[in-house]
């Protein structure tokens, strides 16, 4: 079994026996070569703004370049791994024109990082709390995870290179099941699936997870780089394919009538009318 951190879903900090619950979007903790990154706007359930994306963006850089991390584990503070997109944000602008949007900074740092990347998932995971978890490289998740890929729902197609990512992990059809149907699946369907490697008691994924960069870490920095490239290498001409095609289907989509008509729902916490608009 893996070891059980003390105290509630935040940032270990190494000495002090319990967690920290700072107000920086992420917490940081580097300990034996293992740079554990905790997305902290848990009373959100993780949910992506604008200084989220913009400090996942910068960690990444930084971890890529940083000769003491070794390996990185993305987690999330509280119940949950991560809600995505802020819905609520995105009606309010925050971008100057001109100004490219930090998540598309945010994939391009996710496919191009070098080092082993685990995810420890419990609770929720929607979007990009899901979609990211295609590129983690090790994948634990607590037993009361739930991700979903709401995509069609929303108007929108998907994001983050997952439209390629998601069918090599699963294979087309489970892929464009999840993908048409925006279904949840849970903690076993996940490791079934081959989306997860291992599912855990929500107390013990963290720990687990910690556990197995460490013994990761112990090895060459730059073996671990080597490899992972190599494992990467195969993907990314599709990976950067995928992106290109999901980037235009969103300019097409976002704003489109349906898009707007299912922001709307969400915002008036009811459930959106489709059919009207055809």
């Amino acid at each position: 079994m893996g070891l059980v951190l003390p105290g509630l879903w935040g940032v270990y900090r190494p000495g002090s026996g319990a967690y920290t619950r700072d107000m920086e979007p992420i917490l940081k903790t580097l300990e034996d070569g293992v740079l554990l990154l905790t997305l902290n706007r848990p009373e959100k359930k993780n949910a992506y703004n604008l200084a989220l994306w913009r400090a996942l963006h910068a960690s990444l850089s930084e971890a890529r370049t940083d000769p003491s991390v070794a390996v990185v584990v993305l987690t999330g503070a509280g119940r949950d791994f991560s809600a995505g997109q802020d819905l609520s944000e995105m009606l309010g602008g925050g971008i100057e024109e001109g100004e490219e949007h930090p998540f598309l900074q945010t994939m391009r740092a996710l496919y191009e990082f070098d080092k082993p990347l685990l995810a420890a998932a419990r609770g929720v995971g929607v979007g990009f709390g899901a979609t990211c978890l295609f590129h983690c490289d090790l994948v634990y998740v607590g037993e009361s995870l739930r991700l979903r890929l709401p995509f069609v729902s929303l108007g929108l197609v998907p994001e983050a290179a997952s439209s390629y990512m998601l069918q090599a992990v699963i294979g087309y059809q489970r892929a464009a099941e999840l993908f048409f149907t925006a279904e949840w699946i849970d903690a076993d369907r996940a490791v079934s699936s081959g989306i997860a490697a291992l599912k855990w008691p929500d107390e013990e994924v963290l720990g687990a997870t910690l556990e197995k960069a460490r013994e990761m870490a112990q090895w060459p920095v730059g073996a671990l780089q080597a490899t992972k490239r190599t494992l990467r290498a195969p993907h990314l001409d599709a990976i950067w394919a995928a992106e290109k095609a999901e980037q235009e289907g969103m300019k097409q989509q976002v704003g489109s009538p349906e898009n707007v008509e299912a922001i709307t729902a969400f915002m008036e916490k009811r459930k959106p009318d489709f059919r009207k608009l055809r």
